[in-house]
């Protein structure tokens, strides 16, 4: 019997990653003698790729690399740890594994970096694959993440579901006609994810995990 695949988003779906993300973008433009925006704004710094939040604030392409790189330097050694599990979620990944389906991670975090956290995760096991944003930019929107979980992984579209906190996530799973549930525990909100159309929304793991069995 074929069973539905489901992609989970990284960053506001399986992990709240706020302090890891906003420390190492505000750590790239102090090195950069750059004004630092303030909270509020870095937490919408969470989830697009960094080029897209970058270039905005930079302009100059040279610059928004140069800050690219600055940020990496501080994730590769502690970005990367700092970040709080959901509560529930990894119950809800384990209990879809142990049902028979299978899971990947769809994320435009950096494709190392995502494999690192998902490494450490007590639930990392459950995953099949990462799939990330390629160091250079190519491949960072959400339907080009998802076309390569989908060539990877050889399934079709109306086999998978994408389940993230974002507009991107539920923009990328609509361009290639999947099913999808927006997750209101992350960074998007309820009023982000009705307006990019999601399918469903889950107010918490247990609910989504109800959803999923549905």
């Amino acid at each position: 019997m074929s069973r539905d695949v489901f992609f989970f988003d990284l960053d506001g779906t399986l992990i709240d990653s706020a302090v890891g993300i906003t420390r190492c973008v505000a750590y790239a433009l102090e090195k950069m003698q750059q004004p630092v925006p303030p909270m509020v704004e870095l937490r919408k710094w969470i989830g697009p790729s960094l080029r897209t939040s970058f270039t905005p604030l930079l302009g100059d392409a040279q610059r928004v690399e140069q800050a690219v790189e600055l940020y990496r330097e501080r994730f590769e050694v502690i970005g990367w740890q700092e970040h709080d599990i959901y509560a529930g979620i990894g119950e809800v990944v384990q209990g879809l594994h142990a049902a028979g389906h299978r899971l990947a991670v769809v994320t435009a975090k950096n494709e190392p970096h995502a494999r690192l956290i998902i490494e450490h995760l007590p639930f990392g096991g459950c995953f099949e694959d990462v799939i990330g944003a390629t160091a250079d930019g190519s491949r960072s929107s959400k339907p080009q993440l998802i076309a390569e979980a989908l060539q990877r992984l050889s399934l079709q579209p109306t086999q998978c579901w994408m389940i993230g906190d974002r507009r991107m996530d539920i923009e990328g799973a609509r361009h290639h006609a999947m099913r999808n549930v927006g997750v209101l525990w992350g960074f998007g909100g309820r009023e982000e994810l009705q307006a990019a159309g999601a399918g469903v929304l889950a107010s918490t793991p247990e609910e989504l995990a109800a959803l999923l069995r549905a």
